[in-house]
Parts: C-alpha cells; structure tokens; sequence
C-alpha cells in the first residue's frame, strides 16, 4: 500500500503528463485527484465529527470554537 505522499506524487504526475492531450487522459487524472481528496475529506469529517447516523452535527464541548469543530 502507498503513503499518501507517494499517491500525491502519483496523481499530480498523472495530472502534468496528461496536460495538454486529447486523449481523456487528464480528465481521468482529474477524477482520480478529486476522489482522492474526497477520501481526505471523507477521513477529516469522521474524525472530528460524532454527529449520529443521520449526520446531524454534534454539541460543541464547553470552550469550543465552532469555525474549528
């Protein structure tokens, strides 16, 4: 299994080598990209939130800042 590091090489790689062809090589590269961040996204938003099974927000602890639930 890659790290990250290495995927994010990989991806932007394929982004630079795929620029400028008409072949749907950077279109694919593209999508790759976003469902990768996607993924960081998906990883970051099941961390910091315990919202329940219908995604509803959690009660913010005593002392906590919204902006940085």
């Amino acid at each position: 299994m890659t790290t990250d590091v290495e995927k994010h090489r990989e991806l932007l790689g394929a982004l630079k080598s795929a620029q400028g062809k008409n072949d749907g090589s950077f279109e694919q590269a593209v999508t790759a990209a976003f469902e990768h961040a996607f993924e960081h996204l998906e990883r970051l938003n099941n961390h910091v939130s315990s919202g329940g099974p219908d995604g509803e927000d959690r009660h913010l602890k005593p002392g906590e800042s919204a902006t940085l639930r």
